[in-house]
């Protein structure tokens, strides 16, 4: 296309202006390349339309026996051992999940606990927690919930590289939500990363239920482990506290690793700790979150987890027009905690489009700080935010308002490829990637090893 357009356009222009630069006109080199660079800036942005927002996908009424499970998902909870949810309209179903290694044959069990929530008008199913295990790393498992109904399988994480993320914020229940789930399903996958805004229900809570099932197909087979956005908090002043709906609903493992509150949790595969933070619970120096994520920093083995992630909504590096300074106050108390501790790459979230950053610390780039990911870009119904500042801060690599997914392949202790698939007529595109190294192996952690002592030691 940009050979075709060159030959079409920018050639006969070019020999153009060479006539008119030996003429009277006797014009400017500059002003020829810079209309030569305007022409082939066109050419380039000419290769790809941004496609128009979806609408909403319709889910249809369907009859169902109310013991059936519902919303499958599943979750890491502590080692070896997998967190099963799922809702049933039935509250005298079992808690209970059955599994083994061969289909139909179910030589384990486990019994869990159940809860519910009411909302306004709406009342929630029973929704059913039952963890599973202890389970062999890289193996399939078969499982049926409730002790009938279809069989599910789902595959743990391997216990050494490779290790695979796929990661993808702000989804919604929209067609480009649905290719963007498509596109994941393609591709090979260990664990899912979503740093909030799962549903965008708002207040609607039969759109919880229909999320679950847009989700069941992938969120049934591997680990999706997720972190609230502001569209998951549907607080009512004086009446209904937030969160309510997610936290009944995704149940993640914070209390494995120490956590008082289901907003903020950490957990581990193969050589990698994942910290997921809460953008929209307290985190100021004084907060129980602050408190926390000092405590689960400062256990890290870094030779047995080589790599740290941290997750979170709200971005601290965005350089798009939207949100513009909502991470700041965050930014401010616990940027210095991840630094000291050395994490590699933040995932965030809550703006509508793509951005990578240079490792970067204190707005600045450095070599010893983490990669910035913005990954907001899902298929949420609000659409693209397509605004971005100019000129681009000197810690942002590429920007791009499409929605898409991201894949994280951590290969060994040392190296990890990350890359950016845009969702280009419903075909997943490649558009950014990279090789990051770690910082365990940069000699980083050995420069900022007094400044990990004096954070995390020091009382």
């Amino acid at each position: 296309m940009q050979t075709f357009l060159f030959l079409k356009v920018v050639k006969p222009v070019l020999s153009r202006l060479r006539t008119l630069g030996r003429g009277k006109h006797n014009m400017e080199p500059k002003l020829i390349l810079t209309v030569i660079l305007l022409l082939l800036t066109a050419t380039v942005t000419a290769d790809y339309v941004r496609p128009k927002r979806r609408k909403t996908l319709h889910f249809p009424w369907k009859p169902r026996d109310s013991s059936l499970p519902q919303q499958v998902h599943i979750s890491l909870a502590g080692e070896k051992q997998m967190r099963i949810t799922w809702i049933t309209d039935d509250n005298n179903s079992p808690s209970l999940v059955e599994y083994g290694t061969s289909s139909g044959e179910y030589n384990c069990a486990s019994q869990g606990e159940s809860t519910s929530y009411s909302y306004l008008f709406y009342s929630s199913g029973k929704i059913h927690h039952t963890v599973i295990g202890p389970l062999e790393d890289n193996t399939v498992y078969f499982y049926r919930c409730g002790g009938q109904g279809p069989e599910f399988q789902l595959k743990t994480p391997p216990s050494q590289f490779p290790l695979a993320f796929a990661v993808a914020g702000d989804l919604g229940q929209t067609g480009w939500t649905s290719s963007t789930l498509h596109h994941i399903g393609q591709c090979k996958y260990d664990i899912h990363l979503l740093p909030g805004d799962l549903s965008y229900a708002d207040y609607l809570q039969h759109q919880w239920d229909t999320f679950g099932e847009l989700l069941q197909p992938l969120a049934s087979a591997r680990p999706w482990m997720v972190t609230q956005g502001n569209h998951d908090k549907e607080s009512i002043p004086l009446f209904k506290e937030g969160f309510a709906s997610y936290n009944a609903r995704w149940k993640m493992p914070f209390q494995e690793s120490g956590s008082s509150s289901n907003l903020y949790y950490s957990f581990e595969a193969a050589g990698v700790h994942v910290t997921m933070l809460g953008s929209y619970a307290d985190h100021d120096e004084y907060s129980d979150q602050y408190d926390w994520l000092k405590a689960d920093l400062s256990k890290l083995d870094r030779r047995r987890t080589p790599w740290l992630l941290a997750s979170f909504h709200v971005p601290w590096y965005n350089s798009n027009k939207a949100h513009q300074g909502e991470g700041d106050s965050m930014m401010a108390s616990m940027e210095k905690l991840l630094y000291a501790a050395g994490v590699d790459i933040v995932f965030t979230g809550h703006v509508h489009a793509y951005e990578r950053s240079k490792r970067v610390y204190g707005g600045k780039p450095d070599s010893c700080g983490a990669v910035h990911i913005t990954i907001g870009d899902g298929g949420n119904r609000e659409g693209l935010a397509q605004g971005y500042k100019n000129p681009a801060p000197e810690w942002s690599v590429f920007r791009e308002a499409s929605f898409g997914h991201g894949e994280l392949k951590i290969m060994n202790s040392t190296h990890a490829l990350w890359s950016w698939h845009r969702n280009d007529n419903d075909e997943p595109v490649r558009s950014d990637e990279v090789w990051i190294t770690s910082l365990a192996s940069s000699g980083c952690l050995n420069e900022k090893s007094h400044e990990f002592m004096k954070t995390f030691m020091v009382p």
